[in-house]
């Protein structure tokens, strides 16, 4: 391992609220390791921009990883010509001209058509699972093709694969899940294939197995895609909104029209991230902000952390939409910077927020069903968002 200076977390009290510990580590050992999660981490905002982009260092690649186990190696675990080739078939299905010429559309009827179901309750629900499973989930299965599936089995797959690949503890009921969760989606792939073979789309699977590309990797990459867009596009939707709800002013500005949904979006994932940490792998002895590190050790470069640095974010624990979030890495830098970018922007800044708060009026939390819960740091998010809104009537 690293000859970091070592620091100790509560497993239990880091997973409810990571960032009184990250904290501590950026202001005092900004590089540091940690034991009860063995990796070494990076906390700064500078450290990890510059770390990520040296891939044969910092490398993706991780031949005995979880991922590469559970879910077969993938984009994201790959470095060089090999991660390119693979992001050049992929990402025209999700670039911005695409987003905006193919899904931008769907995603609006599909957030109507959620929210019909929501205008039809009693004026009271849990958005995390009423609204953004539902939704995130929805827009999911037409991006990657799996249209034969419901959005309760893409977020459950989801889970089960981010339990699988986190599962660092060696829980064999997790394995045993996440293993099921790739199985499912195997079959939910080879049910489509021919279909889109016939009827080709803009989809994820449609784009790559078109392509060529050996159908190992399109599984693979269809898996990843499962395993970060369903909780990523979820964990946004409902913290945004609870962010909004819980900070008035905030949107009061967006309302009167002196910053945009988009704002509200990039700021919620400074400020609260998605996606807090991205493994990396040590592929040659190194030395770097005064710690040698050795080849083969694990390093997280902790995203969450580095949103809310104080060097480049003032008064950074603070929610607001109008802050400048240029220098955030909520999707990451270099040549492993987010391939859904785009598609989260458009889904979440273009529909999801506005969408809900003009449809649902009064929107607000709904005390009686008691508190909103986070939970995770690698992966960050609301349990649970109880929510009422007025009905006429």
């Amino acid at each position: 391992m690293s000859d970091a200076p070592v620091v100790h977390v509560d497993p239990a009290a880091f997973w409810t609220d990571p960032y009184p510990a990250l904290a501590e580590m950026r202001a005092n050992t900004p590089i540091c390791f940690v034991p009860e999660l063995n990796a070494t981490l990076l906390t700064k905002r500078d450290d990890i921009h510059t770390c990520e982009k040296n891939v044969k260092v910092f490398s993706s690649d991780q031949p005995g990883g979880l991922m590469n186990e559970l879910m077969g190696k993938n984009m994201m675990r790959s470095d060089g010509d090999e991660h390119r080739k693979e992001r050049f078939v992929y990402y025209p299905a999700v670039s911005p001209k695409t987003v905006k010429a193919s899904w931008a559309d769907q995603f609006a009827t599909l957030a109507d058509t959620v929210l019909d179901a929501l205008e039809a309750a009693d004026g009271n629900a849990d958005l995390v699972p009423a609204y953004a499973t539902a939704l995130s989930g929805e827009a999911l299965k037409v991006l990657t093709g799996l249209t034969n599936i419901t959005y309760q089995e893409m977020d459950a797959w989801s889970q089960a694969m981010i339990d699988g690949v986190s599962n660092y503890g060696g829980d064999p009921g997790l394995e045993a899940g996440c293993r099921q969760a790739t199985a499912a989606i195997d079959a939910a792939i080879d049910e489509r294939l021919e279909e889109l073979a016939m009827q080709p789309d803009y989809s994820l699977l449609s784009v790559m197995a078109a392509s060529g590309m050996p159908m190992g990797n399109v599984r693979a990459n269809i898996k990843l895609t499962i395993s970060g867009g369903q909780n990523e596009p979820r964990d946004a939707i409902a913290g945004a909104i609870w962010a909004l709800l819980t900070h008035p002013d905030q949107l009061a500005i967006v309302q009167r029209g002196d910053a945009t949904w988009l704002q509200v979006f990039e700021e919620y994932c400074r400020w609260i991230a998605p996606i807090g940490m991205s493994p990396r792998r040590i592929a040659v002895d190194h030395s770097f902000g005064g710690v040698q590190f050795e080849a083969e050790e694990r390093v997280f470069l902790m995203f969450g952390s580095a949103n809310r640095d104080e060097d480049h974010f003032v008064d950074s624990s603070r929610f607001d939409v109008t802050r400048d979030n240029r220098a955030s890495l909520t999707f990451g830098a270099g040549p492993h910077f987010c391939a859904g970018a785009a598609a989260s922007r458009s889904l979440i800044g273009d529909v999801a927020l506005p969408k809900i708060f003009d449809r649902l009026p009064d929107l607000r939390l709904d005390e009686s069903a008691g508190p909103v819960r986070f939970g995770g740091w690698a992966f960050r998010g609301p349990l649970n968002l109880p929510v009422r809104w007025s009905v006429d009537g």
